[in-house]
């Protein structure tokens, strides 16, 4: 078994969570055990935890239940670790929809279906990670079956990192590898040289720009974003429907609001207009959803603000030009003019960061 304290770069741990059988090579974990300094690990408080079965296998075969949450919540797993850069890879028990959050802010997103797994980045700079599984969708069970904590580097800043804001056109689904459904957000990091960027997408579906900014996802970008970074936001579908009550106006506003507090960061900013609708053809045949999603602001607002734009909603209609309605509307899902499927999202990707390369943005190139 490594140090429990992860010391050497390339150190993993594991924990099962649960009162079941503890898988080989992990550590076991119930959820009435406490912290303690003398293990380094345990529930700060075990009160507000509960075990609960799960259906999957191995160590997600059983999990533990957060009966409290939030992100501020101090109902936290919580583990000794030494300063430095850590890859934390989740594994959720039954659940509709969780995020998980560390360090007071959100890490992963709404976290979707039994046993989702995802992973991200985090710098541990005071001895130790605190960690919970919190609200996704209100009712739900928030669960933990696993976690594997590996030691990337000594250095507690996390790599460059492109980070994503958006709605369900752009966010990640579950499993993330085979999902029907995808957003293009989930299906960027093919396309991104991953020895210079990770890809942290904090969308999320129905999301609107006064909620992006004022629920937790913007301040978990704010926490960890640095110059070198990328901030690629793409808002405004929902921000139209009348339920939401946010006006153009007060939409580019806060738009301006938070590409401004990510510019003083010292990172860029890209903003990224919405592709339109499946079926904003016109009787020639050309695609065109131009007057869509408030998106005449977003393109404005980057040319206030000098921030580089992506116009995502022009881009892929030419692109369902050239390939016809037909074609078009198998790249979205069943009965849904609106979300793309996996391949549909793909392509977005792939326009996308075709985009971002034409523009010639420092660190953007493919893979080899």
């Amino acid at each position: 078994m490594p140090s429990l304290k992860a010391e050497a770069v390339n150190d993993e741990l594991k924990f099962d969570f649960g009162a079941g059988s503890v898988e080989s090579g992990y550590i076991g974990l119930s959820a009435s055990d406490g912290y303690s300094a003398e293990k380094g690990y345990g529930f700060h408080t075990p009160g507000n935890m509960r075990n609960v079965s799960a259906s999957g296998i191995g160590a997600a075969s059983d999990a533990v239940q957060f009966l409290a949450y939030g992100t501020k919540s101090t109902n936290t797993f919580n583990i000794d670790l030494a300063n430095g850069l850590y890859e934390i890879k989740v594994v959720l028990g039954n659940t509709t929809r969780s995020s998980v959050a560390a360090e007071g802010v959100y890490q992963i997103i709404n976290m979707t279906g039994n046993s989702a797994t995802d992973k991200f980045q985090i710098p541990v700079t005071d001895g130790q990670l605190n960690l919970l599984v919190t609200e996704g969708k209100a009712g739900a069970a928030f669960t933990l079956s696993a976690l594997k904590i590996r030691k990337l580097s000594n250095v507690p800043v996390t790599n460059r990192t492109i980070y994503i804001g958006g709605d369900s056109t752009v966010c990640n689904y579950y499993p993330l590898d085979s999902s029907t459904q995808a957003g293009w957000g989930q299906m960027l990091p093919p396309y991104v040289n991953t020895k210079t960027f990770q890809v942290r997408n904090m969308a999320s579906g129905g999301q609107i720009a006064r909620g992006f900014r004022g629920d937790g996802q913007l301040e978990a970008i704010l926490k960890y974003i640095k110059p070198g970074d990328y901030f690629i936001l793409q808002l405004g579908i929902n921000d139209t429907n009348p339920k939401n009550n946010t006006t153009e106006a007060e939409f580019k506003e806060i738009m301006r609001d938070m590409v401004r507090q990510v510019k003083a960061t010292g990172a860029t900013v890209i903003l990224s207009t919405p592709q339109g609708r499946a079926t904003d053809f016109n009787a020639q045949g050309v695609h065109s959803s131009v007057n869509r999603w408030y998106r005449h602001s977003t393109v404005a607002l980057a040319q206030e603000e000098n921030v580089p734009l992506v116009d995502l909603n022009v881009l892929s209609s030419a692109y369902f030009t050239s390939i016809g309605p037909e074609a078009t509307l198998a790249l979205y899902m069943p009965g849904d003019t609106l979300h793309p499927n996996r391949t549909g999202a793909a392509e977005l990707a792939r326009i996308l960061f075709e985009d971002l390369v034409r523009q010639g943005l420092d660190g953007f190139a493919f893979d080899d």
